[in-house]
C-alpha cells in the first residue's frame, strides 16, 4: 500500500518549533505519510515569493488534498491579506471544527468540557468582503453575505458529525433577533434541517447569551455550529475555558481538502527559542489522523499528550513548567505506548 501524502506549512514564529515536535511524534507512530513541505505567509516571503500564497503551495495541497500546518502571521489592520482566509476559500474548506477538551493537569476554569465549535467558514462578516474606507478616514464599511448553501452545508455537517461521534446535542448560536437577515437565515435554515435528525437534541441560544452561558454553565453544551465571526470568537472562548489556545487543535473540512493547524498566533517573541507549547499542532496531528482512517494512532497521540500534562513530564513554560519545546516532546513520545 503506498504511504498517504500531506503537505506540511510550518508557519512563521515558532511554528517550525512545534511542527517539527509534531512530525517526530508521527515518525514515531510510523502511519504512512510522505511529507511535501511549502512555504505561505511570510516564510514565503522571506523566501522570494511575490505572494502570501504562492503557487507552488497550492498545487501540492492540490495533490495531496491533505494539510498539516503551523501558525501563519496575520497582519492586523494594513499590511497582506490573511492567509488562512485564502487557502480556506481557494480550497472551499468550508467547515471549521474546533474541539475543546479539559486536560488534567492544566490551570483551567474547569475539568470536565468536552464541546466541539462548527464554525461555517467561507461567509459573513469574517470573509472580508466589501471593505472599503472613506477618503477621509471617517466612515469604514464591509458586506456580510451568507447564502442558503452555505448555511445548509455547516448545519448538516454539524449534525452528521454529532450522529457519527456518538454526541447528543446540537447547539444553533445566532443573533436573528437583530441580524435579521443573515442570522435569521441561518436560524431558519437550522430549524429546518434539525428536523431531519430525531436522535439529536437540538435547541437555539441568541451569540451574547451562549458566550455568557459558556463562561457560567458550559456543561451544557456538546456541539455549537454557527456563523464565521461568532464562530472564532465562540472558538477561543471555548479555548479560554481548558486553559488557552495552546492546547486547542483546529481542522478545515472541504469535500476535497482537510488542513489542521495550530489555531494560536506565531508568537515571534519566542521564535527559535525551543519553549513554544507544541500541543496545539500535535492534536492537529490526531485530528488529521482520525480523517485519514487511523483512530488508533489518533488516540494514541491524545492518550499520550494528556499523560505527559497531568504528570507535569517536562512541560513548557507556559504549562507551568521548565521543559522545553523538545523535552516536552520527548516526553511525550516516551508514552506513545
Amino acid at each position: 500500500m503506498s504511504n498517504t501524502p500531506v503537505t506540511i506549512i510550518k508557519g512563521d514564529g515558532i511554528g517550525p518549533d512545534i511542527v517539527n515536535a509534531a512530525l517526530r511524534i508521527l515518525d514515531v507512530l510510523e502511519p504512512g505519510l510522505d511529507y511535501e513541505e511549502v512555504k505561505v505567509g511570510q516564510a514565503a516571503l522571506d523566501d522570494g515569493e511575490s505572494d502570501v500564497v504562492p503557487q507552488s503551495a497550492i498545487e501540492s495541497i492540490e495533490r495531496t488534498g491533505l494539510v498539516l500546518k503551523g501558525p501563519v502571521t496575520t497582519p492586523s489592520g494594513k499590511g497582506y491579506r490573511s492567509v488562512n482566509v485564502a487557502m480556506r476559500k481557494h480550497f472551499d474548506l468550508y467547515a471549521n471544527v474546533r474541539p475543546t477538551l479539559s486536560m488534567p493537569g492544566t490551570k483551567s476554569r474547569y475539568n470536565d468540557l468536552d464541546i466541539i465549535t462548527v464554525r461555517e467558514n467561507k461567509g459573513g462578516m469574517y470573509s472580508g468582503e466589501g471593505q472599503t474606507l472613506s477618503a477621509d478616514g471617517t466612515r469604514a464599511e464591509a458586506l456580510s453575505v451568507i447564502t442558503r448553501e452555505q448555511c445548509e452545508r455547516i448545519i448538516r455537517f454539524a449534525f452528521d458529525m454529532a450522529r457519527a461521534r456518538g454526541r447528543k446535542k446540537v447547539t444553533l448560536a445566532h443573533k436573528a433577533n437583530i441580524m435579521k437577515s443573515t442570522s435569521g437565515l441561518f436560524l431558519a435554515v437550522g430549524r429546518e434541517i434539525s428536523g431531519e435528525y430525531d436522535d439529536i437534541e437540538h435547541d437555539e441560544v441568541i451569540v451574547d447569551a451562549c458566550a455568557m452561558k459558556l463562561v457560567m454553565y458550559p456543561e451544557q453544551f456538546d456541539v455549537i455550529v454557527t456563523t464565521n465571526l461568532f464562530g472564532d470568537i465562540i472558538s477561543d472562548l471555548c479555548a479560554g475555558l481548558i486553559g488557552g489556545l495552546g492546547l486547542a487543535p483546529g481542522a478545515n473540512i472541504g469535500e476535497d481538502c482537510a488542513m489542521f493547524e495550530a489555531v494560536h498566533g506565531s508568537a515571534p517573541d519566542i521564535a527559535g527559542k525551543n519553549i513554544a507549547n507544541p500541543i496545539s499542532v500535535v492534536l492537529a496531528s490526531a485530528l488529521m489522523l482520525d480523517h485519514i482512517g487511523q483512530p488508533d494512532n489518533a488516540a494514541r497521540i491524545r492518550k499520550a499528550v494528556r499523560a505527559a500534562v497531568a504528570d507535569h513530564d517536562r512541560t513548557t513554560p507556559d504549562l507551568g513548567g521548565d521543559g522545553s519545546t523538545d523535552s516536552f516532546t520527548d516526553a511525550i513520545i516516551e508514552r506513545l505506548g
